[in-house]
């Protein structure tokens, strides 16, 4: 057995440091675009290696260990969805179809702000809620790109959007991993993150028109915003606070994307907005200048069905994934869970991140029946075969689509590694813990601290497993609410989603944009920042001003 030691240099500052240091390496060779985002994964997988080794004394054997799940994990199933939502897209633009889908949306409105407003924000909110797990930017992505839009617009604002919505991702799969650590209730916990992010998922649309157009660009259109905000925030609320915290992204995605959607029928901006650039930018001109316009004559009904066909199919499938009692039913049919030896079990999470000694799994489930891109690739099959694409072609399509995927994969995959092995080896704990010593001003600073366990291991999910406990033994400490607190990690934790890096691998990935995760994470960087210090300002008001956590239903 080997126990987690969160103070290994004796000093909280220094420890501190060593802890931060694999995650400063790699954002820094990203950011810094001289570095392939591939390469510096590689190599931050390497300086990892050496701080859990030689700073937190982690044995040798476990720390490759853990790299190894990790590399494994990255793939399955983060990999997989990402390649078969890409082959998904390729057999529709191979098939003409999105051409037509194109031509749909051009029929609800030509204008870019509003176009953002439906697929990035509504349209990708549906995935939050339905799989997760870097689906919704892998969609959006492509569909944007496919539209027109410029590389660095299609992956930086898909990458903005897809923030309210991930704390009730994958059918609320992170509010029930918090609920596993905490001990509290799943439906407290929804509820009281129901109070928290409506106000962002606001603010949020907002937020991407004006990254797009700039301040008049995003106040000629703010009706349109104003719908599209208003109706995903308040049935959030409702739904998170008055039915369960399972349905709450596809239910508020779905009346925003139709009171968009009507709206627009009645009202559409006095000048349309038709370039697909960021304002003030001239980045990736070349692709804009190639760009088809859209054909706009008006489609037959038989058209938009067939437009729509590939992606109803998807909304399908990707609701019938989702459910627990499906994901139940596949893995009875077929689960192989392996328990990486001399690694499973052998390391013990600590006071005060644990209550107790706690032991950590290290288990890979290979349930690829219930994998979420196991759904995709299914849904992407039925597609093709009811847009008249053959066995053959389909097989030609998947091995493109592999090729363009391939070197997006490996990063991915060594991203895993990074935060398998932090998770693992308690680095991750010690950055916490750092948060955790701010006292009187911890409810600002816990929020940050669900920011950082997402832009560390990818997932909100992950982020409420791994802080969750931690959140809650610091908020009683300090004399604040649990519940409040807890709840913050995870409403914080989605503004982390847009700079974590397999979202920007998936990001430029899903935008043929190979080579720029750099530019991407620095156009996001510090629209992260800022609205995760906003959140952590909302949560101190409800800790100390307005005191929320007293209204939450019992």
């Amino acid at each position: 057995m080997w126990n987690q030691i969160y103070d290994p240099l004796h000093s909280p500052v220094l420890s501190t440091i060593a802890a931060a240091i694999p995650v400063v390496t790699l954002l820094v060779l990203i950011a810094s675009g001289r570095v392939q985002a591939h390469i510096a994964a590689v190599i931050a997988v390497i300086v990892t290696n050496l701080i859990t080794i030689f700073v937190f004394t982690m044995p040798v054997n476990m720390s490759i260990r853990a790299s190894i799940l990790g590399i494994v994990t990255g793939f399955f199933p983060i990999g997989w969805i990402v390649l078969n939502v890409i082959f998904l897209y390729q057999v529709t633009v191979t098939t003409g179809r999105f051409e037509l889908l194109k031509r749909a949306v051009g029929g609800v409105t030509e204008d870019r702000r509003l176009q953002l407003l439906l697929i990035a924000f509504s349209f990708g909110a549906f995935f939050e809620g339905a799989s997760g797990f870097g689906t919704p930017v892998a969609i959006t992505g492509a569909v944007l790109i496919g539209l027109g839009f410029s590389p660095l617009a299609a992956s930086g604002l898909s990458l903005i959007a897809n923030t309210a919505p991930v704390a009730y991702g994958a059918l609320g799969t992170p509010i029930q991993g918090l609920a596993s650590v905490t001990g509290l209730d799943p439906y407290i916990l929804g509820a009281m993150v129901g109070r928290q992010l409506p106000l962002f998922s606001l603010i949020v649309p907002f937020w991407v028109v004006w990254a797009f157009a700039g301040w008049k660009g995003m106040k000629d259109v703010w009706p349109a915003v104003l719908v599209t905000g208003v109706s995903f925030a308040v049935p959030q609320f409702v739904i998170s606070n008055y039915v369960n915290p399972w349905i709450v992204d596809i239910g508020a995605s779905l009346i925003s994307m139709g009171a968009l959607i009507l709206f627009l029928k009645v009202w559409q901006p006095r000048q349309l907005w038709l370039s697909p650039a960021l304002r003030g930018r001239d980045e990736s001109a070349a692709t804009m200048a190639t760009a088809k316009p859209i054909d706009k004559t008006p489609l037959t009904q038989s058209e938009v069905f067939s437009a729509l066909l590939p992606w109803i199919i998807v909304c399908v499938v990707m609701l019938i994934w989702g459910n627990g009692a499906f994901k139940t039913w596949a893995n009875g049919i077929f689960t192989w869970n392996y328990a990486v030896p001399e690694l499973h079990q052998m390391i013990n999470k600590m006071p005060p991140v644990a209550p107790a000694p706690t032991k950590e799994a290290a288990v890979f489930g290979f349930t690829y029946l219930s994998f979420t891109g196991t759904g995709m690739l299914i849904a992407a099959i039925i597609s093709g075969v009811l847009m008249g694409v053959g066995p053959g072609r389909l097989l030609v399509e998947y091995g493109r689509t592999i090729r363009l995927c391939a070197i997006s994969l490996i990063t991915i995959s060594a991203m895993l590694a990074i935060g398998t092995l932090t998770r693992l080896s308690g680095v991750d704990a010690t950055l916490g813990l750092a948060f955790a010593a701010t006292g009187v001003l911890y409810p600002f600073f816990g929020t940050l601290l669900g920011w950082l366990g997402v832009a560390l291991t990818g997932s909100d999910t992950s982020s409420n497993i791994l802080f969750g406990n931690l959140q809650k033994i610091t908020s009683q400490q300090l004399g604040l609410s649990p519940i409040l607190m807890a709840a913050a990690n995870s409403s914080g934790g989605v503004m982390g989603k847009m700079i974590d890096a397999q979202s920007i691998v998936v990001a430029s990935t899903a935008t043929n944009w190979y080579g720029h995760e750099g530019t991407i994470l620095r156009f996001v960087f510090w629209h992260s920042i800022v609205l995760a210090c906003l959140v952590g300002v909302f949560v101190t008001l409800q800790a100390y001003v307005y005191p929320f956590t007293e209204l939450v239903l019992k």
